[in-house]
């Protein structure tokens, strides 16, 4: 089999395994770019049809695939594969302040190189109401590690412990041990009994007994 038959085929290969990744992770419209490293160590003939093999495909800039030829006379050819990935993605469409909730006007969707940024947003929705860690200017890649929901209860602020249970509502005046974003659970002292609970947080300076199923 020619060598450069082998070569597409690895790199059809590389394709099929990052639009795989693409999918994997809900990337919009992915576009990708393959090729081979070429080696001066010839492909050596084979009498028998060559079968191509994935050795490492977890890093795109650095695949690995293994032409096989079988055989007691076969070999192996390994072959290094550089990929790269563009897609639709969340980026700031303005400068962004850190802890500062991110509004729909904040983000859009651009194309960018995601080659090394594995926890991109596809979708501004899934954006949208979350805080930044750091600040950020605008036209960068939004990434699922920098942001984190917005703290809506500060450590030592006076909170509302808020008791429901079928039609009945019992409110309650409470101190903040911890501080929380949306669905977290944190220490909260009953202002009235001294009582240290367990509570989950449901909305600014709101809390629930956490044993209450979440909303």
């Amino acid at each position: 089999m020619p060598a450069d038959n082998i070569f597409s085929r690895a790199e059809q290969l590389a394709r099929e395994q990052l639009a795989q990744q693409a999918a994997a992770a809900g990337l919009q419209e992915p576009q990708f770019q393959v090729a081979v490293v070429k080696s001066t160590r010839p492909v050596p003939a084979c009498a028998a049809p060559v079968a191509l093999e994935t050795a490492d495909s977890r890093s795109a800039q650095r695949m690995r695939f293994v032409a096989v030829c079988p055989g007691s006379n076969g070999w192996r050819y390994e072959m290094l594969v550089r990929g790269s990935v563009t897609a639709q993605v969340v980026v700031t469409g303005v400068p962004v302040t850190a802890n500062t909730p991110l509004q729909a006007g904040d983000v859009a969707l651009a194309r960018r190189d995601v080659t090394m940024v594995p926890d991109s947003i596809a979708a501004p929705a899934d954006a949208v109401g979350l805080t930044s860690r750091r600040s950020l200017r605008a036209g960068e890649v939004l990434r699922q590690g920098q942001l984190a929901a917005p703290v809506l209860v500060k450590r030592g602020s006076a909170v509302s412990i808020v008791a429901r249970k079928e039609q009945v509502e019992v409110s309650m005046a409470g101190e903040a041990m911890d501080p929380g974003a949306l669905g977290q659970v944190i220490r909260v002292r009953n202002a009235a009994s001294g009582t240290v609970i367990r509570a989950r947080v449901v909305d600014e300076d709101v809390v629930e007994p956490a044993e209450i199923p979440g909303r």
